[in-house]
Parts: C-alpha cells; structure tokens; sequence
C-alpha cells in the first residue's frame, strides 16, 4: 500500500527517478506519481514569519489562487498535530488512497465542492464542510466544482483530547499591546 508518507520520504532522494519509483511501487501509476510531485510542490517554500519562545507564525499567502498541498507541522514546531492546506483543481482528486495508523484527520473545505469517500461510502463536499476520518480507513477527495476546492486538514492522534476550550482555558489578565 502507498501512503504519502512513503511517496514524501521516496522524494526526498533526488538519486530517484520516476521510472524507478514505478518499479518498486507497483500500485501507483506513473501519471498518477508526477501529480503527486505536482501536488506537493510548495512543500519547500513556507517560512518562518516571525516567532518566540512559544510561539511560531508562517503563511501560506493568499489562499484565492493557491495551489498545491503545503505541511506546516515542521515550519511552526507543532507537538499536537499537522496542519495542511490544499487545493485541488476542477476534475482533480489527491493520486492515492490512504488510512493512518495512530491519526485522525478533519478537514475542513474553505472553497469549492466535491465529493469524499471513505471505505466505500462516498458524499457530496461543499465550502463549509468538516469530515472527521477515524483511523484505519481509506479516504480520499476529488474537486467536482468549476472552481478549485480549497481547504485544510488537520491530523492528530484519535483519542488524545483531553481538555478543550472552556475545561483548558483560563482567563488572565495581561497587558494589552495590540
């Protein structure tokens, strides 16, 4: 089975060429490999906009006329979770399946429509919408709108939330600088 993880860290090796990649990867086509490198091709180009001791901003830029998928987790030093943006243009759907071991992911659909399938159920995706996808299940995403479908995905662990919003927040008092 192919997972982006072992197409991300396959990449990573420039020594490796397409046609090898579609030796040792027998499930993905070569077509289907060269959207990948398309899709992930803003990968390298977020930066660090400013930062602290516990705190980390970065950008994706404007997202009316992004393209591609873009990881932060590495760019902020995010513990909890990886966040992407991405997006997908008319006709488009991310080249594979994939399920994760340990990790949920939510996505949340900012522009544009589709459709989403999970196992063998598949629905109809709209701006506004919010999947949650459990563990050990394949997924996937296909842009049906004339415009491009743009949104974001949020992994992390299944099951590690433990305090959220009222029960982990305290108000404080602090100096207001803004």
């Amino acid at each position: 089975m192919v997972t982006a993880l072992l197409l991300r860290n396959f990449l990573q090796e420039p020594e490796n060429s397409l046609n090898f990649a579609v030796l040792k990867i027998k499930r993905i086509t070569a077509a289907k490999l060269q959207h990948f490198l398309n899709y992930n091709k803003t990968m390298s180009e977020l930066k660090v906009l400013n930062s602290g001791d516990k705190f980390a901003h970065t950008s994706v830029g404007k997202l009316h006329g992004f393209e591609g998928k873009q990881f932060v987790k590495d760019v902020v030093g995010a513990t909890s979770c990886e966040i992407s943006f991405g997006t997908l243009p008319t006709g488009a759907a991310v080249p594979f399946y994939h399920s994760h071991k340990e990790n949920e992911e939510n996505y949340i659909i900012l522009s544009g429509a589709g459709r989403f399938q999970v196992g063998d159920e598949a629905f109809d995706i709209a701006e506004g919408s919010v999947i949650r996808v459990a563990t050990h299940c394949d997924r996937n995403i296909k842009c049906t709108s004339a415009e491009p479908m743009t949104y974001i995905c949020i992994q992390a662990k299944e099951g590690s939330l433990s305090q959220y919003t009222q029960n982990d927040a305290e108000i404080t008092e602090h100096e207001n600088k803004m």
